[in-house]
């Protein structure tokens, strides 16, 4: 499984891992064995509970001095002198690099592509997307489609809906879909509506946006649009904002509720503050952009998140990018603590992400 990780302690420039010396295999194997323990116990882990498997066939002395030796280099530490230790982060971040890809089953993967499928628009499917990452990891699901720059159109629809109200649609090649109500002062009858929808997708349909607005502006200005119908009727939802496309992104957040159960040691001020922070659209695509970096479909884990919020020191983050034709940008992530099952949350992560990247190419 491609995957990037960085954790709180890892410092250097963006997209880059800095774990210092290597660890040698036994120390790791010993380091991750301490992971594991820790995620299932969320206790401190003595050395006798190192000492009791028999797979590394050490003394209770050599287990306490290879400990001794990963405190020292930053991997545990200890919260009381007569404690066992904890893995910091450095520890989740070397133990990450360790996990398999988990093969998942057919009916799964099906399930998620037939789910994605049927939902049918990027807007759906970004939301069908959230709902699936949330029920296979019992994490907090974040997703979001990020438009193109440089919005490009595709297709333009126009419906009148009586009393003079008009539903603008406007379709760009990034797949998203823009559409608003506009009230006019005057009646156009369906038929002129297709008159004009059929010229801008004729003359249009490939143009970037803005490029189309300086263009129809030209046009609406020549001395000829005076005694064109179509373009005289244009003008109208033209100045109602017809190709006004913003560029907001389609964010999608499910299982907030899930943070209650992550033992995160905060206070309820602390945890409300949370849930706010999680519920401004604006942080959440503002948390996606700051720790998902790698384009081309990695898997990437950032470990202490307490740089975005100080409430989600002890959280990490899961999470891919797949770039879609028309240049959307959509991430999926999965929000969990530090003590998660991250074999899971990586493959439900990876194998959402793909399948939407294949239904979008």
């Amino acid at each position: 499984m491609a995957r990037s990780v960085h954790s709180k302690e890892d410092r250097s420039r963006p997209g880059s891992l800095t774990q210092g010396p290597r660890l040698s295999v036994r120390n790791q194997r010993i380091l991750c064995s301490i992971v594991r323990a820790y995620i299932e116990s969320g206790q401190p882990v003595a050395s006798g509970d190192v000492s009791r498997q028999s797979w590394h066939g050490l003394s209770p002395a050599s287990i306490r001095g290879i400990m001794a030796e990963l405190d020292h280099e930053g991997y545990l530490h200890q919260p009381h002198t007569s404690a066992g230790r904890l893995p910091t982060g450095k520890a989740f971040q070397a133990f990450v690099g360790t996990i398999p890809e988990r093969r998942v089953q057919k009916l799964e993967v099906g399930r998620i592509r037939d789910a994605l499928h049927e939902a049918g628009s990027v807007e759906r499917r970004i939301a069908c997307c959230s709902h699936l990452l949330m029920q296979m990891t019992q994490g907090v699901a974040l997703t979001a489609a990020i438009p193109a720059e440089k919005q490009t159109i595709e297709q333009v629809q126009l419906v009148g809906l009586g009393d003079r109200r008009i539903l603008m649609v406007v379709v760009t090649q990034d797949r998203l879909v823009r559409n608003h109500v506009v009230q006019l002062d005057e009646t156009l009858r369906q038929d002129e509506l297709d008159s004009i929808r059929n010229y801008i997708n004729a003359h249009f349909a490939g143009w970037v946006i803005e490029e189309a607005r300086l263009e129809l502006r030209r046009r609406l200005e020549a001395e000829s649009a005076a005694y064109d119908g179509i373009l005289r009727r244009l003008v109208l939802l033209q100045a109602k904002g017809l190709l006004d496309v913003e560029l907001e992104p389609e964010v999608r957040m499910e299982g907030a509720a899930n943070l209650v159960d992550f033992e995160l040691r905060l206070t309820k001020e602390r945890l409300k503050d949370l849930f706010l922070a999680l519920e401004e659209k604006k942080r959440v695509v503002q948390l996606l952009d700051s720790f998902l970096e790698q384009p081309g479909g990695e898997v990437e884990v950032r470990i202490g998140l307490e740089a975005e919020h100080p409430s989600m020191g002890e959280m990490a983050l899961i999470g891919i990018q797949v770039d879609a034709p028309g240049g959307l940008s959509a991430k999926f992530a999965v929000l969990g603590p530090m003590r998660m099952d991250y074999q899971r949350a990586m493959s439900a992560v990876l194998h959402v992400g793909r399948a939407f990247g294949s239904l979008a190419s």
